[in-house]
């Protein structure tokens, strides 16, 4: 009778908790859809270099954290992340692999981030080195094998070719003293026609959750690796 009522359990804790989740996505997608078109930023959150290549935008994520690590090694440690490694995201990616019915992709766990993007298509519109770097394509989100397609800079502001999302994003570490930054990441999107902005509308309510817990989950692991690179900077210049 125990085992039975362990199991009874079980079954009912697992069929709350799997209620609550459907429920919360729910509620994502919902909001998701609703705040879609409606982008603002505060004064701290303003971003020129992403404004001088996209300036409007349907939809807009930012994220940050502050780290114990001057902004070059923030940046450094960003840049070479291999965010592959992390479960969560390798299982977000497969589950959309599944859902759209998309070609599985050979494993890149062991890539560095930035060299990462590029292989598979972001294009660089614009960088300060060792600060910010802005990336960029134009794609068909909603498709199952999707392509990104780089342009120059001054070629992906003017795009409007019907059919297409422009997306934009950026890493970025602002110093803070010699010692601390604040690490940041932006995503900007805007369709390029009524009809594309619909689809990528659906898109997005629908993908968005998976999308930002990525970006999330960029935070802490670029914390500390940037941390522990400063550590190590400050122990080699130590005097014995």
């Amino acid at each position: 009778m125990t085992l039975m009522r362990r199991i009874r359990g079980f079954v009912r804790g697992s069929a709350v908790a799997a209620g609550l989740a459907a429920a919360t996505y729910g509620t994502w997608v919902a909001v998701a859809w609703l705040r879609y078109g409606r982008t603002a930023a505060a004064r701290d959150e303003s971003d020129a270099m992403l404004d001088r290549v996209m300036p409007r935008y349907d939809i807009v994520e930012r994220h940050y954290i502050r780290v114990a690590a001057p902004a070059p090694v923030t940046f450094a440690a960003a840049s070479e992340i291999a965010l592959m490694q992390s479960w969560p995201v390798r299982l977000i990616f497969r589950a959309r692999e599944l859902i759209m019915g998309a070609t599985p992709q050979p494993s890149s766990a062991s890539q560095p981030f930035l060299s990462l993007a590029r292989s598979i298509g972001w294009g660089l519109l614009a960088e300060t080195p060792q600060s910010q770097v802005v990336l960029g394509a134009v794609t068909q989100p909603w498709l199952a094998d999707v392509v990104f397609r780089p342009l120059p800079p001054e070629e992906f502001a003017r795009f409007c070719e019907p059919g297409y999302v422009k997306i934009a994003w950026t890493i970025r570490a602002d110093p803070l003293g010699d010692a601390h930054s604040i690490f940041r990441t932006e995503t900007r999107a805007i369709a390029t026609d009524p009809l594309a902005r619909a689809r990528f509308r659906r898109y997005w309510s629908l993908t968005s959750p998976g999308i930002i817990l990525i970006r999330w989950l960029m935070l802490n692991p670029v914390k500390t690796a940037a941390e522990r690179r400063a550590r190590e900077l400050r122990q080699r210049f130590v005097k014995p």
